[in-house]
């Protein structure tokens, strides 16, 4: 299953409508836990996810509400006695920052939290999911949107598999060897395959406009983009360091994206449709105006 279970949405403060940041990516295994603002934990309890399904803890940078979360699901992972290491990543110039929200209060610590903060761009880690990138954005505090890359793959054909009277067992030998030897012939893995491009996810948060949003967002099949503001205060989002629903559409158009997310809302708006409305203008393909508490699907394989 890959999807992405959205925990809160709002800037800066909580609404009514929308608790602080907050973005569960469910990869197949594994389970990345984005920007966990105030609330997260209640969040996840409201949606359905438990601790022990998180494995990668990713904070884009240090404002509250990207963060303020972080000392409830750290203790959370040691109340549930979470048996596999939860890695952390997280700009390492908030190193300070990191360490008091993690012994924000005294807890028995018995989960396994490894530290691995982000220095610089680059690959940050390579795992069954893929690639995990970072990227250094533009904001008045040093923050970084992540990427995940899974390598290409192929498809199997069932109609050439047949065709070469490969079946059951062999099949898998087939992807794991390339070759086999099928009734006196070899059959290699190209004959009966095509290719199949790998997923792409990326997450971009609080930022101006710049060229590390554009490598984030390239051929993303899903791309979970802030969008603070209309284009009607695009001064302020540039004072700010933030983007507009327009410049988030502009970037997925651009890049190739699949399937586009907005989120990060100023409070100042009540009408998300506004949103999709000025998105829409520029990319035609599928947005979701995020709300709390949606499940959003990675497009499925081409």
């Amino acid at each position: 299953m890959r999807e992405l279970v959205v925990l809160g949405t709002g800037s800066q403060v909580p609404s009514r409508e929308r608790t602080q940041n907050g973005y569960f990516l469910r990869w197949d295994d594994e389970g990345f836990l984005f920007d966990p603002g105030e609330g997260t934990q209640r969040q996840m309890l409201y949606a359905g996810v438990a601790a022990g399904a998180i494995t990668r803890l990713c904070v884009t940078h240090f404002h509250g509400d990207h963060c303020l979360g972080v000392p409830g699901i750290v203790q959370r992972l040691s109340l549930d006695d979470v048996p596999h290491p939860v890695r952390a990543h997280y700009p390492a110039s908030g190193q300070t920052y990191f360490t008091h929200l993690r012994y924000a209060a005294s807890f028995y610590e018995r989960a396994e939290l490894l530290e691995e903060p982000v220095e610089e761009d680059g690959l940050l880690s390579v795992g069954s999911f893929g690639q995990l990138w970072a990227r250094r954005l533009e904001h008045p505090i040093e923050s970084f949107g992540y990427q995940l890359i899974e390598p290409d793959g192929r498809r199997m054909l069932t109609d050439k598999l047949t065709a070469y009277g490969v079946a059951g067992p062999a099949i898998g030998q087939l992807q794991q060897a390339g070759a086999i030897e099928v009734d006196g012939r070899t059959v290699t893995i190209e004959q009966v395959s095509e290719p199949r491009a790998g997923q792409r996810f990326a997450f971009v948060m609080d930022t101006r406009l710049c060229e590390n949003v554009l490598k984030l967002a390239d051929r993303a099949d899903l791309l979970v983009i802030e969008s603070t503001y209309l284009s009607t205060e695009a001064e302020l989002a540039r004072r700010f360091g933030h983007l507009t629903a327009r410049q988030a559409a502009r970037v997925a158009r651009e890049c190739g994206v699949r399937k586009l997310v907005l989120t990060h809302f100023s409070q100042r708006y009540l009408d998300p449709q506004a949103f999709h409305d000025e998105a829409a203008a520029e990319f035609t393909g599928e947005i979701v105006v995020a709300a709390d508490l949606t499940r959003i699907r990675v497009p499925p394989r081409r």
